[in-house]
């Protein structure tokens, strides 16, 4: 995630060093927990929340649970992990609904927080989980606010309610008072109220968020703010938390460059959870905020779990099924591969994706360098292709592969490299699918993974070879003997190197041995 990747460099760095050292020392300790408190500091995290997470990881630290430890330096980690954790609220919580619909959630936050994109996000993510949310226009003071609203509405799938043009014309209070009943008459289970952005400042905005709140007495007031405003997300917060109050907070522009210390603040500030993460500027990016991932993230040990939850939302079942059966049947086609790159975009970024893997952090570079339109070039020639050729990319001639890079605006060369990877991507998946080892590009065969009988033909065919190939029949018979009692006189010997064994077998003398060896004489 960009918005911690300065920090989580820093830390990453500090714990190589501590990885050499067997055991640690009080100064080691101290020089640990001294580079942790630079990193926080440089990513902007409030100084008190610094002092007090340093303190409890020295403390930690110094006591008997990494001294006694196997691994101190791992220990040490473990332990900057669960405070992290900590710091960032401890355990997910996710929206509360009222018991009696629709639940109101309210909307507040700075201008260009990024409110109004959030409502919509929101909305998307509650209508896949089988609710009928309802969009409030409650934002009359900004300029195009109600617009866009409606705008980011249409594009979620979601009821909007804006009676009021907006530009500063219109009662909020009002429409959200107004907004909440039609929510009731019209049966949506759900009423997102989109409020106008304040200065932490400003007294008459902030009384009117209050109003708002009193108006309509909402089940969540969601606090978003922008990860990026460092420093300042504590005062903000505060402001807001005596201003309007707030339930928990939404974490908005993650994807950013900034350096994350909003996000370490605000949770331990305010005692209020983080409840939600924006990820990007689609509205599809936005995920529910665990803590204990968030630090993992952070410390550069990935986030599996989440990268298998969006795996299983996008990909069909069914889908994957059958197209296990046709990698068994030898069935699989560029048709096959297609429908496999359309399941992956939806997933989204596959450098988010590939960012949540395990020591990613330290291939930046190379996921810097990764080039996301990729896949839609190698889709753009696969859609080019007749079914026939999808099917049987054999039948590609010259004129064909012509064709087809005309088609997607791509060259020869790029088709002739498409059909060549996948003819080694489907060798490789036919070997698996028989249950082999695969002979991958660049490694060569696996030593000892071939086919069953493989090996014997060979020493059947090696032994067949052996003789002596001589034109005159006294030679070729001289050589052949004397081969034969090389043969008998050399050791045997096991497939584990554990030692030749006699000509015929073990004798009678070396059994007896064993047995008093094994206790049995």
């Amino acid at each position: 995630m960009a918005t911690f990747g300065t920090l989580s460099d820093r830390l990453t760095e500090t714990f190589r060093n501590l990885r050499t050292k067997g055991k640690l020392t009080p100064a080691d300790v101290d020089g640990t927990v001294r580079e942790i408190r630079r990193a926080l500091l440089d990513a902007d995290v409030a100084l008190p929340v610094v002092k007090e997470f340093t303190g409890k990881v020295r403390e930690r630290a110094l006591s008997d649970e990494v001294s006694k430890a196997l691994n101190p330096a791992q220990q040490v980690v473990q332990i900057v992990n669960e405070e992290l954790v900590g710091i960032l609220g401890g355990e997910q919580r996710r929206l509360q609904f009222a018991k009696n619909p629709p639940t109101v959630i309210m909307l507040a936050g700075l201008q260009g927080s990024g409110k109004t994109t959030f409502a919509g996000k929101l909305a998307k993510q509650l209508e896949k989980e089988g609710h009928t949310p309802l969009l409030v226009a409650a934002d009359l003071q900004r300029p195009n606010a109600v617009n866009q609203l409606q705008v980011v509405a249409g594009q979620a799938g979601a009821a909007v309610y804006a009676p009021q043009p907006g530009n500063g014309v219109g009662d909020p209070v009002q429409v959200a008072r107004d907004g909440v009943e039609i929510a009731r008459r019209q049966q949506h289970d759900i009423v997102i109220i989109d409020t106008a952005g304040r200065l932490g400042v400003d007294a008459e905005l902030m009384k009117q968020a209050s109003d708002i709140r009193r108006a309509t007495n909402p089940d969540e007031v969601l606090f978003v703010i922008d990860a990026m405003i460092g420093q300042d997300a504590v005062n903000t917060a505060k402001a807001f938390q005596e201003g309007v109050d707030f339930t928990g907070v939404v974490l908005s522009k993650l994807d950013g460059d900034a350096r994350g210390g909003a996000a370490l603040s605000v949770a331990s500030v305010t005692g209020r959870p983080i409840i939600y993460a924006s990820t990007g500027e689609n509205l599809d990016d936005l995920e529910p905020f665990y803590p204990d991932r968030m630090a993992s993230r952070i410390l550069d040990l990935g986030d599996i779990l989440t990268l298998i939850e969006q795996a299983q939302a996008a990909f069909d079942e069914e889908e994957a099924m059958k197209v296990a059966e046709k990698l068994a049947k030898e069935q699989f086609t560029l048709e096959d591969f297609l429908e496999q790159l359309q399941q992956m975009k939806k997933m989204g970024s596959m450098k988010k994706m590939l960012g949540m893997l395990p020591g990613m952090g330290q291939m930046k570079q190379q996921l810097d360098d990764f080039d996301e339109r990729e896949i839609d070039r190698t889709e753009a020639i696969i859609r080019s292709m007749t079914p026939g050729e999808r099917r049987n990319p054999k039948v590609l001639n010259g004129s064909r592969r012509l064709r087809i890079a005309r088609g997607s605006g791509m060259t020869v060369t790029d088709v002739n490299q498409l059909v060549q990877r996948f003819e080694q991507a489907a060798k490789m998946m036919k070997t698996v699918a028989r249950g082999g080892v695969p002979n991958i590009p660049g490694m060569g065969p696996v030593p000892g993974a071939g086919r069953p009988g493989a090996s014997s033909k060979r020493g059947k065919q090696q032994k067949s070879r052996s003789g002596s190939r001589s034109g005159n029949p006294a030679k070729r018979a001289a050589e052949n003997a004397g081969t034969a009692a090389q043969a008998a006189e050399a050791p045997t010997g096991s497939g584990f190197g554990l030692g030749g064994g006699a000509k015929g077998g073990p004798t009678e003398a070396d059994l007896a041995e064993l047995q008093k060896m094994l206790g049995r004489g």
